[in-house]
Formats: structure tokens, C-alpha cells, sequence
């Protein structure tokens, strides 16, 4: 099946569920939009990570990212891969040494994680027949401008194992100089094992 590229287009109060909030993913080359139900936590979380706020102590969804990245696991992609009498069901598409797998996620949670991360989220058209809208107000220049905050988006920050010898000197040059020893000592980590090999 051919999958079809979301991006989170809003986050609001759920106006069916007072409890719960909307989150909206957008079709990237479309004007159909997937609204869904998630808890109040997720909202946060997600909205955290979009506003780029960092909390004094990591949230439970940083660390979950900090645990994946510290063994060298990158989340490749979500999929939002079923939708069962309402419910979202979604994987995480996860590399480590060039080998994917695939791990079952509460579709809040992937997103909150896919923010993180800075990857892409996909479904599959039958679920955007299925619970997808169209807005009456959409038009070309709300899709125009969708694409425009796109291409605006920064750069997928290069992981540690990604980095050159040179750039991980330079890098935990910066750390020490900032005092973040914790930063520091896994670039020490990544040119230890380097040079083990």
C-alpha cells in the first residue's frame, strides 16, 4: 500500500471530548486533514517539543527518545496503520545498525515521539477515507502556505554515529566549554568506540 505523508497542521481542545484534545494532521499534497482524540498529557508532550521548550527534567517521551538515542536507535518514520471502531493504532519504524523494526505505539504517543525525533508521519489512503475531512474553508492558499512552513522546517540534526571523528572533536569541545558533561561524555563514548574498532 502506498503511504501518504501527514505533518501536525493543529492541536486544540477536543470540542466532542472537553476532557481531551484534537490533534490534526494535514495531507502534505492535499486538503484532506485527519483529526484525532488524544489525552491531555500527549497534548502537552507534543506541544513541548513543537514549541522547542525544554522542561527542567525530561519528560517521559524525552527520555524515551534520550534511552533510544544513547543505544543508537533512530525512529525512521511513524505509520499511522489502522483505525479499528474509532481507534488510531500506529508503529514506530525504528533503525539501529541498518536493520528496521517495528514497534506498536499509541498513535499520541508516536507523534509526541515523531516531534522529537524530526521524522515523518505517514498513513495509508484507506484510513483517510475512512476518518479523514475536508474543511470547507480550505483553500490553495492555506495548502500553499502548509508547504511553505515545510520548507521552512530546520534540518534533521545528525546523530553521534553520524558525525565525523572531526566534527565529534569540535562538538565535545563546545559540550566541555558548556559545561555539559553529560553531552561530553557520550561524544567520549562514540570516539572510545571509534578507536576500539
Amino acid at each position: 500500500m502506498k503511504k501518504i505523508e501527514l505533518e501536525i497542521v493543529a492541536l486544540s481542545h477536543s470540542l466532542a471530548q472537553t476532557q481531551n484534545y484534537a490533534i490534526v494532521l494535514g495531507e502534505q499534497d492535499g486538503v484532506r486533514r485527519l483529526p484525532i482524540v488524544i489525552g491531555e498529557f500527549e497534548a502537552q508532550a507534543i506541544a513541548v517539543a513543537m514549541e522547542g521548550m525544554a522542561p527542567s527534567r525530561p519528560m517521559t517521551h524525552d527520555l524515551f527518545k534520550n534511552a533510544l538515542t544513547g543505544f543508537d536507535i533512530e525512529i525512521k518514520e511513524i505509520v499511522i496503520n489502522n483505525l479499528v471502531d474509532g481507534i488510531f493504532y500506529a508503529n514506530l519504524i525504528c533503525l539501529l545498525d541498518g536493520k528496521q523494526t517495528e514497534i506498536d505505539s499509541r498513535t499520541s504517543d508516536a507523534l509526541a515521539l515523531a516531534v522529537r525525533f524530526g521524522c515523518p508521519i505517514y498513513t495509508f489512503e484507506f484510513i483517510l477515507e475512512q476518518a479523514g475531512i475536508i474543511l470547507e474553508d480550505e483553500t490553495e492558499k492555506e495548502v500553499q502556505r502548509a508547504k511553505t512552513r515545510r520548507s521552512d522546517r530546520k534540518p534533521k540534526e545528525k546523530t553521534l554515529a553520524e558525525q565525523s571523528v572531526d566534527d565529534l572533536n569540535a562538538i565535545l569541545e563546545n559540550a566541555l566549554e558548556a559545561e555539559d558533561y553529560e553531552k561530553a561524555a557520550k561524544i567520549r563514548d562514540e570516539l572510545n568506540k571509534r578507536e576500539a574498532s
